[in-house]
């Protein structure tokens, strides 16, 4: 592309400078050689007057010698007498003096004009002026010499900044080209520095926010393993509480080495989901879990109903640890911004907190309360309360051997709707996690009223996925 600019910079420069270069040469070549001209016609017509006062040979030779000391004018008068050097011939003589009119014809050496002068008696003098090949041509060589370096100046010049420019585009697209092929070979860090023309320079700033969201894509994807896979750690708390209820009944050595290894697997499964540190645009915070999840349309549920089904499920195993489980929800149906499937995810992983980071039998209370912007899920329990908030809401920190995603999930989640979680201690001394959750909107009621349930769960896992 650079040389290709080049040429095409040489090839139109070049045109455009012979298009002025031979008109001025030419114009230049006729000046002069009117100017050479001009000026003999103006010394024989100086003669005429002079003629006809007198056509003494001294008198006339004394005028021309004034006129001219380099021997270019000539008179020859009537009696065939010449006063100076002469370079027409007799017949051009014989012819000017005849048809008694100027005339200007080339003869070797230069130009000759022939100017009649009618004399008394009806007698003709003709007066010749001569003008050398050379002073017909002065100075033109010059000017074709001046005017030639002039354009060859243009079109280096134009060359030089076509070049100039074709190196920037080159550069700046070389830049992309590169930036592309390693993003394609996988290295999500490169960015281009936007330059260039302003073509480039967008396409270098679309480059780099597609990037942007090619990272946070993955990222997003990475999340949503570990929080489907942190999921299943529900039915492995339920599988481990049971187990410790079987007692040494044969095959429970067995089943109890299954379920650590199974769980094992499913920590591992998290750890390497979110192995690679979420990268986000500039001006965000660090981590997938800061960035503002966006909100969801894809339908609502019922709080109370939802809860009280998913504290059913757990009273059961609450009974078999002599926990106290009490569940309160108010009268009031209120629909929230989240699907069933997922307020249920996050009373699974509230509760299951409670089982896995506090002893046996402590008690454990579960309300749902309404608020002026939906309703409020409230999780307490006997235990000894979280001592830092802030790192426990910190995706993946835990210092009690868990992945540290289950409150950061039902943070995310009340996010989502427009509400938030706090960690606050509880009047037993114990922990007490309230999660605020936004109303639905309308069209969010439309869409938990049109009974499709699954395709709603997956449809907001894939704009969980994708961000949209």
């Amino acid at each position: 592309m650079r040389a290709t600019l080049a040429m095409v910079a040489l090839a139109v420069t070049s045109m455009v400078a012979l298009s002025f270069l031979i008109p001025l040469g030419l114009l230049l070549s006729t000046q002069v050689h009117s100017q050479a001209t001009q000026s003999a016609q103006q010394r024989a017509a100086v003669l005429a007057p002079v003629l006809a006062v007198s056509t003494d040979p001294a008198a006339v030779r004394q005028v021309v010698a004034g006129l001219d000391a380099s021997d270019r004018l000539c008179v020859h008068l009537p009696d065939g007498t010449a006063i100076g050097v002469g370079h027409a011939s007799e017949r051009q003589l014989s012819a000017a003096a005849a048809d008694r009119e100027s005339a200007g014809r080339d003869v070797p050496g230069g130009w000759d004009y022939l100017q009649p002068v009618l004399l008394s008696g009806d007698r003709v003098a003709v007066v010749e002026a001569f003008v050398p090949e050379e002073e017909l041509v002065r100075g033109v060589a010059t000017g074709w010499t001046v005017m030639s370096v002039l354009a060859a100046l243009l079109v280096a010049g134009s060359v030089l900044v076509a070049d100039r420019l074709g190196s920037r585009v080159v550069r700046s697209s070389r830049g992309l080209s590169q930036a592309a092929n390693a993003l394609g070979a996988g290295d999500l860090d490169v960015r281009v520095e936007p330059a260039g023309p302003r073509e480039l320079h967008e396409a270098g700033s679309a480059f780099n926010a597609m990037a942007e969201r090619i990272v946070q894509l993955l990222d997003n994807e990475r999340e949503l393993i570990a929080d489907l896979s942190h999921r299943l750690r529900t039915p492995l708390t339920a599988l481990h509480l049971a187990d410790e209820q079987v007692g040494d009944v044969p095959g429970a050595e067995r089943m109890s080495t299954a379920i650590r290894q199974l769980e094992s697997e499913v920590d591992s499964i998290i750890r390497t989901a979110r192995t690679r540190p979420a990268r986000h645009l500039s001006g965000q915070q660090d981590g997938a879990s800061k960035a503002r999840p966006a909100r969801r349309d894809d339908g609502g549920c019922e709080v109370s109903t939802v809860v009280r089904q998913r504290v059913g499920f757990w009273s059961v195993l609450a009974a078999q640890q002599d926990r106290e489980c009490v569940f309160t929800a108010t009268d009031i149906p209120t629909t929230v911004a989240l699907s069933a499937d997922e307020l249920g995810a996050v009373v699974d992983s509230l509760i299951g907190n409670v089982f896995r980071h506090t002893a046996r039998g402590a008690a454990l209370r579960v309300s749902v309360l309404p608020t002026a912007r939906g309703a409020c899920l409230v999780v307490e329990d006997d235990g000894d309360g979280i001592p830092d908030p802030d790192l426990a809401l910190s995706r993946g920190a835990s210092t009690g051997g868990s992945t540290g995603l289950g409150l950061d999930i039902a943070r995310r989640a009340a996010s989502s709707t427009g509400g938030e979680l706090r960690i606050l201690r509880g009047a037993a001394g114990g922990a007490r996690v309230e999660v605020e959750l936004g109303h639905a909107t309308a069209q969010d009621h439309r869409a938990a009223d049109a009974g499709r349930p699954g395709r709603g769960r997956w449809r907001w896992r894939w704009r969980r996925l994708t961000g949209g």
